[in-house]
């Protein structure tokens, strides 16, 4: 219970944070003046964290304040991005900020676990490694399609809001380029895009022009992406990061980057067969999510941590049944 204290209070703050982000820095001039009227409010969101423990309400925290709502409000200074203007309520404001949602009316089904998943872990004891491995990266995919689903039902029920569609059969991908810019975590690709890709392109073609420029900012946008989930994971351990994850995140931005550049130059002449190209896009993505993403987790015991976490809570769950 100390530790649901900790979280509804952080977010109380956070609440506070963006009614004063809402009904002041909104009617200061974009640029220099509202940037700095943001930046306590920035600071605030990246320390709140901290005095969680619990994997989940931390991440719940985490995701949505030191990522989400701060690359928004930076966005914000600059009168760009979904708040941008400003909603006409408080709460669409505060949905908008912290959730990977935007305003439109057409109707998109998320799908759900179901919580045999979970249950699974019950019998981890007794799976081969590799067999676990797999779990974990299907947890990974599902626990957040069911997390975007609840919210995604709150939106839609308040405000008529639908979710970015989080996930698109990211299983199906054909390459590095489609899993990343069109299947995987397609919220946080579009604040990417917004905030490193297109700045950093813009920037560069000047100097190296539009495919070297394109390059960089690919690998730019991979180098930001790789070194907030080393917070982020840093925000749940408490432990100094090993870069593992950047490491993953910079190698997957090279790889991607060659890529681009090769499709460049061969075009419509050549095209790998999806039936090698899928088993190969996703076999590389499981082998260096194993050499590279999923070791500081493991070794810092996080898994432990998710796996009694919901543990207790479907054993709850049966309980009140």
């Amino acid at each position: 219970m100390e530790e649901v204290a900790r979280f509804i209070k952080a977010w109380i703050i956070a609440i506070i944070c963006l009614c004063y982000c809402y009904y002041t820095t909104a009617k200061i001039p974009k640029g220099i003046l509202r940037l700095l009227s943001l930046l306590p409010v920035v600071y605030i969101f990246i320390i709140l964290p901290f005095n969680l423990t619990s994997v989940h309400l931390c991440s719940a925290t985490t995701f949505p304040l030191v990522w989400l709502a701060n690359f928004k409000l930076l966005l914000f200074s600059l009168d760009h991005g979904p708040l941008s203007p400003p909603p006409p309520k408080l709460l669409q404001f505060i949905l908008l900020a912290c959730l990977p949602i935007q305003l439109k009316t057409k109707n998109n089904s998320n799908p759900s676990p179901q919580i045999s998943l979970f249950t699974s872990y019950y019998y981890i004891h007794l799976m081969h490694p590799y067999v676990v491995f797999a779990l974990y990266c299907a947890h990974t995919y599902l626990e957040l399609e069911f997390v975007l689903a609840i919210f995604g039902v709150l939106a839609r029920a308040l405000f008529g809001f639908e979710l970015d569609r989080q996930f698109d059969e990211p299983y199906l991908s054909s390459s590095l380029q489609d899993f990343w810019s069109r299947r995987w975590n397609l919220a946080v690709t579009s604040i990417l895009r917004s905030t490193v890709y297109f700045p950093t392109r813009y920037f560069f073609k000047r100097i190296i022009g539009s495919t070297g420029a394109t390059l960089v900012a690919v690998m730019a946008s991979f180098l930001v992406s790789g070194l907030m989930h080393e917070i982020l994971i840093c925000y749940v351990t408490h432990v100094s990061p090993t870069w593992e994850v950047t490491g993953f995140f910079v190698l997957h931005g090279f790889c991607l980057a060659i890529e681009v550049a090769v499709k460049k130059v061969v075009r419509d002449r050549w095209r790998m067969p999806v039936i090698v190209s899928m088993p190969f896009t996703m076999g590389f993505i499981a082998t260096t999510s194993f050499w590279l993403f999923f070791p500081q987790i493991l070794k810092n015991g996080i898994d432990d941590k998710i796996i009694r976490e919901l543990l207790n809570i479907v054993d709850f769950i049966k309980g009140t049944n």
